[in-house]
């Protein structure tokens, strides 16, 4: 197996999950709060897509999703164009509310882009330093790996909230 085969077939197992969680949920189920202050699925998935979607676009040096596509102004949210949801508040988490089909939509397109830029990889390239504010500096394999791992355990939130709901 590939650098790229590895990394494509870890993007494709959160793609598949995010299909399975929000797949045939009505707005309502998407933004049920577990004990009325968790997040919630529309939040989680929204957020590991925008993750992926900033981590993503900022190694591959290219604009994100969210903005060259529109993407955020078809979510309508109150937030900056560059808000991850990273520190968001339980006010910031319920903003969070839209259709299964808008959602599912935007981290396909997350999802497209990530794998056209995945699949160009070979081992040599995970050396590369992408982040120098970190000690020590962050390469893009080990960026890449925290993507994986960030948007699956937010998955598997989103897919443990799924099933409190059915």
């Amino acid at each position: 197996m590939t650098t790229a085969e590895l990394l494509t077939d870890a993007f494709g197992r959160i793609h598949g999950i995010v299909h399975r969680v929000v797949g045939g949920l009505s707005a309502d189920e998407l933004t049920h709060r577990v004990g009325g202050e968790a997040n919630s699925i529309a939040w989680l998935v929204w957020h590991l897509t925008r993750i992926q979607d900033d981590h993503i676009a900022d190694v591959a040096g290219t604009e994100q999703a969210w903005t060259a596509d529109g993407w955020a102004e078809r979510f309508g949210l109150s937030f900056d164009t560059g808000d991850t949801g990273y520190g968001h508040s339980s006010a910031d988490v319920a903003e969070v509310r839209v259709e299964a089909d808008l959602l599912a939509g935007y981290h396909d397109a997350v999802h497209e882009r990530t794998v056209a830029y995945v699949k160009g990889l070979v081992d040599a390239d995970l050396t590369r330093v992408v982040d120098r504010n970190w000690d020590p500096p962050v390469t893009l394999g080990v960026r890449l790996v925290s993507v994986v791992s960030d948007d699956l355990q937010h998955a598997g939130q989103a897919a443990f909230v799924r099933g409190l709901l059915h």
